[in-house]
């Protein structure tokens, strides 16, 4: 069983970022390794809805949660489809599946006074990694972008004039982002490190290691979560939750939903609506504590 001519599809055709392609080619191998350990099938035209359910069984006992359960279904059903459209296949074994139910799980997001304490009291240090450290977080946090996009950002993309930043993002589609003015002032301090100290090129990384080259997801990552752990207590303290938390907070001060859409990139509005959830939450925990009826006047009252 062979995916190359799928996930060159999706790489040269649909041009997903790199990301997803390693998603999509973990999923697959990992569907194909459970049908010749537990089938012995030849071909992928002998697979059949029964097999895939049987799957599903045997990721539910290893504790795989739902929602990613879910996930790899989408891949399947990608791929199943493309191959029908080859004529690899005469039907799609998906077709009969009822993907698991998911309960809504509401973003993560870091609250605005801890926040402030970030960029306010921790000590980023002095020197390049430092200046780095603080754009970096900056960037995440007052820009919404992804981990994929901070890393590929280049000198280029920056427009001091105009206070714009461009990003590429998910199918290489490029969106402009307006710097907030404290990040403005904060850039041009930045940019003049990497001229000094790796050379001015406009198309060199942003954002680089301290040897010079180029971040890599892992680092960004461990970067994030350094600093978070420093003000907060959330489990998740990735840069994703920075990007949830940026538009917690627009969404709480009352932004345009459809503006929060266009800022963050989403394809659709569905996938934005979740952060008014968020607002909705604080609203109830507000109620809970001041109003008379809330709980926690009924608390005090006894």
């Amino acid at each position: 069983m062979n995916a190359s001519a799928f996930l060159e599809f999706l790489e040269y055709e649909k041009r997903l970022s790199s990301h997803t392609l390693t998603a999509y080619r973990s999923d697959l191998n990992q569907f194909f390794t459970f049908l010749q350990a537990t089938y012995a099938l030849p071909s992928i035209a002998e697979v059949s809805h029964l097999h895939v359910r049987s799957w599903m069984v045997h990721l539910t006992q290893q504790n795989i949660r739902a929602r990613s359960i879910n996930r790899k279904l989408s891949c399947l059903k990608s791929f199943f489809r493309f191959e029908r459209q080859r004529g690899s296949i005469q039907h799609n074994p998906l077709q009969k599946i009822v993907a698991p139910k998911t309960g809504k799980r509401l973003p993560t997001f870091v609250h605005r006074d801890r926040i402030d304490q970030l960029f306010r009291d921790v000590d980023f240090g002095e020197g390049y990694s430092g200046q780095r450290n603080r754009t970096l977080l900056e960037l995440l946090y007052g820009t919404g972008m992804r981990r994929s996009e901070l890393i590929g950002l280049r000198v280029g993309d920056v427009d001091l004039c105009s206070r714009n930043l461009r990003v590429l993002g998910k199918g290489n589609k490029e969106r402009l982002i307006p710097l907030p003015p404290h990040l403005a002032q904060v850039q041009p301090e930045y940019l003049e490190v990497p001229t000094h100290h790796f050379g001015e090129k406009k198309m060199a990384p942003l954002l680089d290691t301290d040897k010079g080259r180029s971040l890599y997801p892992k680092l960004v990552y461990n970067i994030v979560k350094r600093y978070l752990s420093t003000v907060t207590t959330v489990e998740q303290r990735s840069p994703h939750v920075l990007r949830h938390t940026f538009a917690t907070h627009l969404s709480d001060n009352g932004a345009d939903l459809n503006a929060i859409k266009e800022l963050l990139g989403h394809a659709s509005l569905a996938a934005t609506q979740v952060y008014t959830h968020n607002s909705i939450e604080r609203l109830r925990e507000v109620y809970q504590r001041a109003h008379p009826k809330g709980e926690g006047s009924t608390k005090e009252a006894k």
